[in-house]
């Protein structure tokens, strides 16, 4: 029996990625909520519960490089099509390990399930919490396949001052020991890459994720 995605994301935040043979490889959806594509270097995972016939053969028919045909716009198009979802953007994906002791930055948990980041956080990830100081809000909580994920907001008027990358690594002291810790930034948000990279995250692929009407 193949790999399920949580099993591949997890050899994945490990440094141990699938073989970058140009191929792709379709595991099930974790969960109905989760559905979509994930890029490493030469190889992809497309996880749905759509027929892993109708994903080879679509993606045979695109006249792309194979290396990218599961990103390629077309295949991204016709899954969104076949399974009735919708996708905001495609993500660079990155993680980070969990950090020792207290964050270095003073926050306090939001406890109001209305906060606007909190019912956004909670469309996508399940044991959502929320914190926040001064100028920003940190998110965490489980996503795809169950991984901790991390998210944040720095309002503008406090932006080019760091908090960005505090927030980012606080997040890293908030995880179980030992876990992993995830993180989606747009391609285009460079300002938000720069931020989680000084903060110890590194790219491990491309991800985009369908979601369910």
């Amino acid at each position: 029996m193949g790999q399920t995605l949580a099993q591949i994301l997890g050899a994945a935040a490990r440094g141990d990625f699938p073989p970058p043979d140009g191929g792709t490889t379709v595991v099930p959806q974790p969960t109905h909520r989760d559905a979509g594509v994930v890029a490493f270097t030469a190889h992809s995972v497309v996880f749905t519960d759509e027929d892993p016939r109708w994903v080879y053969r679509t993606l045979a028919a695109l006249d792309c490089d194979e290396l990218a045909a599961a990103m390629n716009p077309r295949f991204l198009a016709a899954l969104l099509d076949r399974t009735g979802r919708s996708n905001d953007t495609i993500d660079l994906l990155t993680v980070a390990t969990a950090l020792p002791g207290a964050p270095p930055l003073g926050l306090r948990e939001l406890a109001d399930p209305e906060h606007p980041r909190v019912v956004r956080a909670c469309e996508h990830r399940d044991d959502v919490r929320a914190w926040a100081t001064d100028g920003g809000v940190l998110i965490l909580g489980r996503g795809v396949a169950g991984r901790w994920e991390t998210a944040i907001e720095v309002d503008e008027g406090v932006r080019h001052r760091g908090l960005g990358r505090a927030l980012a690594t606080a997040a890293r002291h908030l995880v179980p020991a030992g876990e992993p810790l995830w993180s989606q930034q747009a391609a285009g948000n460079a300002r938000s890459i720069r931020a989680f990279q000084a903060a110890g995250f590194r790219p491990v692929g491309a991800e985009a994720l369908l979601t369910a009407a």
